[in-house]
């Protein structure tokens, strides 16, 4: 399990980095003192686990929660109780550590979190969640029929509705293809599932058509067929 420490105090930020190596299979990838740092970091690397102080100096923890576009777990640590019930509500956090934070305490967190990311992963329905308008959009991969790219934004199209975030295909699609999502154009990532037919330089999804580009024309006939 991969983790970040967004912590501003280099004295907790040192106590979390010595728990997080007595665990042998919880790896740091980095860690930040400002929130703003962390989300260019995450918009570029994928991790299972946040460490998250709820008090920061650019941003409030809660609030940075919902800049991420697909928030992995949270664990907050923050010296202040009283934020604990309104984290809850955030389905991302997965435990709230009062400072000062014992070794056992911790311990029971990362095995809380561990099972969360487990069940995610081995659950049939898969999910993601967007972040649009500081609302949580939570899409089951089986209703994502297509991804659309244009300039800086990237579309969400599902069987019910059109989400837009900031963000690139080369991102999600390194993030869905094991799902079954194809790129067929330089624009576009298909979802498999919702394939109808296809002809030509053209795929029909959901009802739409939708181009093949040349470069991607013998990936995708590759990919429909296995």
């Amino acid at each position: 399990m991969t983790c970040i420490i967004i912590e501003d105090e280099m004295p907790a930020q040192r106590i979390l980095k010595h728990y997080i190596n007595k665990i042998p299979d919880l790896e740091i990838l980095a860690c930040f003192q400002t929130a703003l740092l962390a989300h260019d970091f995450l918009k570029s690397t994928r991790v299972d686990l946040v460490l998250l102080d709820i008090n920061l100096p650019d941003i409030q923890g809660i609030d940075f929660i919902k800049t991420i576009p697909t928030p992995p777990r949270i664990i907050i640590t923050t010296a202040y109780p009283d934020y604990a019930v309104s984290s809850f509500e955030l389905e991302t956090i997965t435990d709230y550590l009062v400072k000062p934070i014992s070794f056992d305490r911790f311990v029971k967190a990362i095995q809380k979190a561990n099972k969360q990311i487990d069940r995610y992963a081995s659950t049939s329905q898969e999910f993601l969640y967007l972040n649009v308008d500081k609302l949580l959009h939570k899409i089951a991969l089986d209703d994502l029929v297509y991804l659309v790219s244009d300039r800086n934004y990237l579309t969400f199209v599902t069987t019910q509705q059109k989400l837009s975030i900031v963000d690139s295909l080369k991102k999600w699609k390194q993030q869905l293809q094991s799902n079954g999502f194809i790129q067929v154009h330089k624009s576009y990532l298909i979802n498999k599932k919702h394939l109808q037919k296809y002809s030509g330089s053209f795929v029909w999804i959901a009802k739409e058509k939708l181009p093949i580009g040349r470069t991607y024309k013998e990936s995708f006939l590759n990919a429909i067929q296995s």
